[in-house]
């Protein structure tokens, strides 16, 4: 009878198949696949060391963030020499960005690799990031600095790091819109007009006012979506004043 883990996706540690696609995944060979191994299982798989540690790939998602962080520091760093600690920091966030992250995940199609004993149309979108960010922590622990380097610089600076572009790219609405009006001295306020808490998938609907008028809603399956999507539209309607305040901050 074939092992629970194997339901989802059949990947067994010996499948040459996962080899050859992490190899063209890199654009350079593995030295040890087994570190690739854990960094595409999920932790449903309940899989553990010979010592009792669980063997997933939620460490080295956290090595990976660290990874990444560090070499985008570095290019940001060297590429905008006039570039201060605020700039600097503003522009590697749109870079490593949850929202990107899950980007680069999805189009290099990694969730295919995934062992897991959950049904991958189950899993939320945060998925594609987090196996990304893993990938990248197992790159370095198998092969060192200098290769994940490499790997960093073809899959995600050279293709997505464009400093005009990311001068101008909004990582969140919600936080840009508040942080416009604490500097202008504005009031604001999200508030739940209506939720659907019946229904089979719970939404909420936020306003969004500013001095007392409702200047954005929206309506989504969590508070923090609604809210995030309310600004959007509040952001679009007061564009020209919010942009001023961003370039001169």
């Amino acid at each position: 009878m074939a092992s629970l883990k194997n339901i989802f996706n059949p990947r067994t540690p010996k499948d040459g198949d996962f080899f050859l696609a992490i190899k063209k995944l890199l654009s350079f060979s593995p030295k040890d696949i087994s570190i690739y191994e854990e960094a595409f299982t999920h932790r449903s798989t309940n899989t553990t060391s010979v010592e009792g540690h669980a063997q997933n790939y939620e460490r080295m998602e956290f090595l990976g963030d660290a990874m990444l962080s560090s070499i985008i520091a570095a290019h940001l760093f060297n590429k905008v020499p006039g570039g201060d600690e605020g700039y600097l920091t503003k522009m590697r966030s749109k870079v490593v960005s949850r929202e990107h992250l899950n980007e680069l995940g999805r189009d290099l199609q990694l969730i295919k690799h995934v062992k897991t004993t959950v049904p991958i149309g189950q899993f939320g979108g945060n998925i594609h990031g987090n196996v990304f960010e893993s990938l990248v922590g197992a790159i370095y622990l198998d092969r060192g600095y200098k290769y994940c380097e490499k790997f960093i610089n073809k899959r995600v600076i050279i293709p997505y790091v464009d400093i005009e572009k990311l001068e101008g790219k909004v990582i969140s609405y919600k936080s840009l819109f508040i942080e416009w009006c604490q500097k202008n001295k504005h009031q604001f306020k999200f508030a739940v007009y209506e939720d659907t808490g019946n229904e089979t998938l719970k939404h909420f609907a936020v306003k969004l006012n500013l001095d007392g008028e409702t200047v954005g809603k929206a309506r989504a399956t969590s508070k923090k979506k609604a809210e995030e999507q309310a600004a959007k539209r509040a952001y679009y309607k007061l564009q020209e004043a919010i942009d001023g305040f961003s370039k001169k901050s």
